[in-house]
């Protein structure tokens, strides 16, 4: 996978919306079922290091946490990750709060949502009916969302049409492939998000106002 600046030669007119003296913040959220990549991206792409609330599997999720196609995962998040990466060519610096994927952990999500501008969800091909739990989150709270499909190794590799159409995602909202532990891939992922953000933006779909500059 190539890899992309941002922004890109045809979003000459993103770049004039950032690109101003104060830095854009945008608080952005990173979902997904159990087990698909979040911490991963969160530490690939931070350019501090992640701050992460991993924890040990323990007996608590037994008949709760399904290891199907996981099976050799030994750590879960049972809090929140977090990182910053810059653009500094945009006037961009966003954050990022990966959720925990565990059902008994979601109740945590209602205060991670708030004063996120959007969200990525990423999904892995074994275990899609996984992902439907953050996608109806994000829908029902308005939350503008984009889908990243992790490449895991051992996947299988489906066309994104065909993914999508599984996850019943409307076709204007952005899918894409990556693989999580690529900073690269996942500052593409990023980008496609901030890109999909300011469209909405410049269509009046997102109001002006939730767009903020940090302090300088």
């Amino acid at each position: 996978m190539g890899s992309r600046s941002f922004p890109s030669e045809g979003q000459r007119t993103a770049k004039a919306e950032l690109s101003q003296s104060a830095p854009l913040a945008l608080k952005l959220l990173v979902a997904g079922g159990f087990g698909v990549g979040k911490t991963t991206l969160v530490g690939a792409v931070s350019e501090i290091p992640p701050l992460r609330t991993e924890e040990l599997l323990t007996a608590a999720g037994v008949g709760t946490d399904s290891l199907d196609g996981i099976e050799n995962k030994t750590t879960t998040t049972v809090a929140l990750d977090f990182g910053r990466i810059t653009f500094p060519e945009a006037g961009l610096i966003t954050y990022l709060f990966g959720t925990p994927g565990q059902e008994r952990f979601w109740f945590m999500w209602n205060d991670l949502c708030i004063g996120a501008l959007g969200a990525i969800v990423l999904v892995d091909t074994r275990r899609l009916r996984d992902s439907f739990g953050a996608i109806d989150f994000f829908e029902h709270r308005g939350i503008p969302y984009v889908v990243a499909v992790n490449l895991f190794d051992s996947a299988p590799v489906y066309p994104l049409p065909a993914v999508r159409t599984a996850l019943s995602v409307a076709d204007e909202i952005p899918l894409i492939q990556c693989d999580a532990r690529s900073r690269t891939s996942a500052r593409d992922v990023l980008i496609t998000l901030v890109e999909y953000l300011l469209a909405r933006r410049r269509a009046g779909v997102l109001p002006e106002s939730s767009l903020t500059r940090s302090s300088p």
